[in-house]
C-alpha cells in the first residue's frame, strides 16, 4: 500500500521541482519558469498527498486519473511532475526542448504521460470535459480528470463554452486548477488577483467553487481536493492565488519575466536560495482496478437505394451513422445543435445514450471529442462546414494528440441557395487539407456517403466528410466500394479529349455537361475525385498523359480547394489545368442561379469545354 508522501516530504518534492524547473529552461535557453514556478504547490498536493489516482507503468490503463495542462507553457513543471513520480529521471528533463527529445515545448503525445497536447491557450478544459463524459455516461469508470488552467487563458470564450457544458452535464469528475497568478505575457491579468471574480462567474454557471488565499499552502490545497472528491452532481473548480515565479525573490510577482529563462549568474544565485535539496522522490497512489467496457465489432447491415432516387447526401451520413451504431459500439455521435439539418438526429433517435449534444459552442465540441477519442471512443462531429472554421484552432491542435476523429461539415458551397454566404462551407476543404495525414472524403450521392462514413469509422485519424444540403440523384449501385484515396472514373472513351474532375454536387453538373458534348460528338472523360486527400495519383496522371486538358470543377472557393490539389499533384506533367470554382461574392438565391453565377454549372461547363478544344483546333490548323 502507497502512503502519502509526508508535509515535510511534499515541502522537499516541490523544491527539487524548482530546481528541475530552473536547470531544465536554463539548459535548453528556452521556456517558462516563472509560469511553472507558480502552480508548483498545486500539483505536489495533488500527485504526493494521495488524491491523484495512477498505474505509473500503464499510461494507458482505463481507470487512471488524468491529468491536462491548458497552460502548457509550464511544460517545465509537467515533465519535472513525472520526475518526481520517478516516471522519468533528471537526464531525461535535461533535454528539455532538443531535437530528440520528447520533453517538447509545450506537451504533446510524443511524451508518454501527455494526455492531450496544449499550448495554444483555451482548450484543455475542453478536452477534459470530454474525458469526464467518457468516464461518465460511457464507461462508467470512477476515475477523475484535473486541468491546470491560467488565469490569462480564462479570457478564452472556449473556456466558457466547456464551463457551460460541464454543469449542464453535471461532471462532478471533472476538477479544474485556476491557477491565478495575477501576471500574463505583458503585464497583470484581466482580473488580477480578485478571486471574487471568478468565484462569482463560474458559481453562475453552476460550479462548485473552492478559493484558496495562499495556493503555495499544500494542505490547504490537498484539502480542496479531497472536497472536489466527494461531490456528486457538478463539477469544481479550485481557484488558488498564487505568486508567479515564487520560490526564487527577484522573480517573485515581477512583471517582464515571462517566456525568459535564467543566464548563469540568475541561476546560481536561484539555485542558493533554494539551498540544499534531498533528492525525495514520491509514489503515485493505484488506481481502482476496472477494465473498458468491452466494445464488440461486427459487419454493419446492408442499405439500398435505387438509382436515380433523389437522396441529400446529408441524409445518408444520418442512414449511415445509424446503421453503423449497432455493429460499432465505440461510436459516438456530437452537433452543435443542428442535428436536425446534419441528420445526426438519426444516431440520436437510436442510440440517445451515446449523443452528446454541445450547443452552438463548436470551438468546445471539438475539444470534447477530442477528449472522448483519447480514451477509445470514435466521435462523429457533425455542424454546418462553415461552422466548423471557428474551430480550426482546436482541429489543428487536436493532430498532435493523434486522435481517431472525425468531422462531418454539412451545407457546404453555394448549392444550399437562398440562405446566403453566412451559412455556406466554401473554405473546409482548404482548411482540412491543412490538417497532416487528414482524410477528406467529398461524396455525390446516397451511395458514396454511405460507403464513405464506413470508411472514415474504420480508419485511423482525423477524417473529414463533405455533405449537401440538397437532394442528389444516386448514381451508383449499392455494391460500388470507395476506399479512401480512391477515385471513380465515370465516362471514359480512347478518344477523350478533356477530363472533367469534380466532386459532390458539381459531379453531375459535369455528368450532364458530358452528355450534352458527347451529343455533339466530343469525347470528354469525367472523374468523381470523391477522395480529395489523399488524391488517386494514378487515376490523375493517367487522365494528364490521355487528355489535352484537365478541367477541375468545385463549389468552394478556388483558393486551397481541388483545383489546388489537383494542380499541386500534378505539378512536375506539361498537361494543362483549369479551375472552375467559386469565385464571384455569394448571395442568396436558387441553386442553379448560383452555378450560373459562380461558372459551375453545365452550361458553363460546355461552353469552357467547347473554346478550349476550338482554340487547340485553330492552334493545330495555325
Amino acid at each position: 500500500m502507497i502512503v502519502p508522501a509526508s508535509s515535510d516530504q511534499q515541502t522537499q518534492i516541490a523544491s527539487n521541482i524548482r530546481k528541475w524547473i530552473l536547470n531544465s529552461t536554463h539548459r535548453a535557453g528556452s521556456g517558462h519558469p516563472t509560469s511553472s514556478l507558480s502552480a508548483v504547490e498545486l500539483m505536489v498536493a495533488l500527485f504526493f498527498d494521495g488524491n491523484f489516482r495512477y498505474d505509473i507503468d500503464h499510461p494507458q490503463y482505463a481507470n487512471n486519473d488524468r491529468l491536462i495542462f491548458s497552460k502548457g507553457h509550464a511544460s517545465p513543471l509537467f515533465y519535472a511532475l513525472w520526475c518526481a513520480a520517478d516516471a522519468i529521471d533528471e537526464d531525461d528533463l535535461m533535454t528539455y526542448r532538443q531535437f530528440d527529445s520528447v520533453l517538447e515545448g509545450h506537451p504533446t503525445s510524443r511524451f508518454a504521460y501527455t494526455e492531450a497536447a496544449t499550448g495554444s491557450l483555451g482548450q484543455g478544459l475542453s478536452i477534459g470535459a470530454g474525458m469526464a463524459l467518457a468516464a461518465k455516461y460511457l464507461d462508467q469508470l470512477p476515475y477523475r480528470t484535473y486541468v491546470l488552467i491560467g488565469d490569462s487563458e480564462l479570457a478564452e470564450g472556449s473556456q466558457w463554452e466547456a464551463i457551460e457544458i460541464a454543469a449542464h452535464y453535471r461532471l462532478n469528475n471533472l476538477i479544474g486548477i485556476l491557477d491565478v497568478n495575477r501576471l500574463g505575457q505583458r503585464g497583470e491579468t484581466m482580473e488580477g488577483y480578485h478571486l471574487d471574480v471568478y468565484r462569482r462567474r463560474l458559481d453562475a454557471f453552476g460550479w462548485n467553487t473552492i478559493l484558496i488565499p495562499n495556493g503555495h499552502d499544500i494542505g490547504e490545497v490537498s484539502k480542496a481536493y479531497r472536497q472536489a472528491a466527494e461531490l456528486t452532481d457538478r463539477p469544481t473548480m479550485i481557484i488558488a492565488r498564487t505568486i508567479k515565479g515564487k520560490g526564487v525573490s527577484f522573480l517573485e510577482n515581477e512583471n517582464g519575466w515571462h517566456g525568459k529563462t535564467l543566464d548563469d549568474d540568475q541561476l546560481a544565485e536561484a539555485l542558493r536560495e533554494l539551498g540544499e535539496i534531498p533528492d525525495v522522490r514520491g509514489e503515485l497512489k493505484e488506481p481502482q482496478r476496472a477494465e473498458f467496457p468491452k466494445i464488440q465489432a461486427s459487419d454493419p447491415p446492408s442499405f439500398h437505394y435505387e438509382r436515380g432516387e433523389q437522396v441529400a447526401t446529408r441524409t445518408a451520413y444520418g442512414n449511415a451513422l445509424a446503421r453503423l451504431g449497432d455493429s460499432r459500439m465505440d461510436l459516438v455521435a456530437l452537433d452543435g445543435e443542428v442535428s436536425n439539418s446534419t441528420r445526426a438526429e438519426f444516431f440520436q433517435e437510436k442510440y440517445p445514450e451515446r449523443y452528446f449534444e454541445m450547443f452552438i459552442a463548436e470551438q468546445n465540441m471539438v475539444g470534447t471529442a477530442l477528449g472522448m477519442a483519447l480514451r477509445g471512443r470514435v466521435p462523429f462531429v457533425s455542424t454546418f462546414a462553415a461552422f466548423l472554421t471557428r474551430a480550426f484552432d482546436q482541429i489543428r491542435m487536436a493532430r498532435y494528440s493523434n486522435p481517431n476523429l472525425k468531422f462531418v461539415g454539412s451545407h457546404a458551397g453555394v448549392e444550399i441557395g437562398p440562405d446566403g454566404p453566412s451559412q455556406m462551407g466554401l473554405e473546409d476543404l482548404a482548411m482540412f487539407r491543412t490538417i497532416m495525414d487528414a482524410a477528406i472524403l467529398y461524396p455525390c450521392d446516397a451511395v458514396a456517403t454511405e460507403r464513405c462514413v464506413e470508411q472514415l469509422a474504420n480508419s485511423e485519424g482525423i477524417g473529414y466528410l463533405r455533405t449537401t444540403r440538397g437532394k442528389l440523384p444516386v448514381i451508383y449501385d449499392d455494391k460500388e466500394q470507395f476506399p479512401i484515396g480512391g477515385s471513380k472514373t465515370l465516362r471514359e472513351s480512347d478518344d477523350d479529349e478533356v477530363t472533367l474532375i469534380s466532386a459532390g454536387a458539381t459531379l453531375h453538373q459535369c455528368l450532364a455537361a458530358e452528355e450534352e458534348l458527347r451529343a455533339d460528338g466530343l469525347a470528354v472523360r469525367v472523374i468523381d475525385l470523391y477522395s480529395i486527400q489523399p488524391l488517386d495519383l494514378d487515376t490523375l496522371r493517367v487522365a494528364s498523359e490521355e487528355t489535352s486538358l484537365l478541367i477541375t470543377v468545385e463549389d468552394h472557393f478556388a483558393a486551397g480547394g481541388i483545383g489546388e490539389a489537383v494542380t499541386a499533384a500534378l505539378s512536375d506533367q506539361p498537361t494543362p489545368i483549369r479551375s472552375l470554382a467559386v469565385t464571384v461574392r455569394p448571395r442568396s438565391g436558387k441553386t442553379d442561379e448560383l452555378f450560373d453565377l459562380e461558372g459551375i454549372s453545365k452550361a458553363n461547363i460546355v461552353k469552357v469545354v467547347r473554346e478550349a478544344l476550338a482554340t487547340q483546333t485553330e492552334v493545330q490548323v495555325g
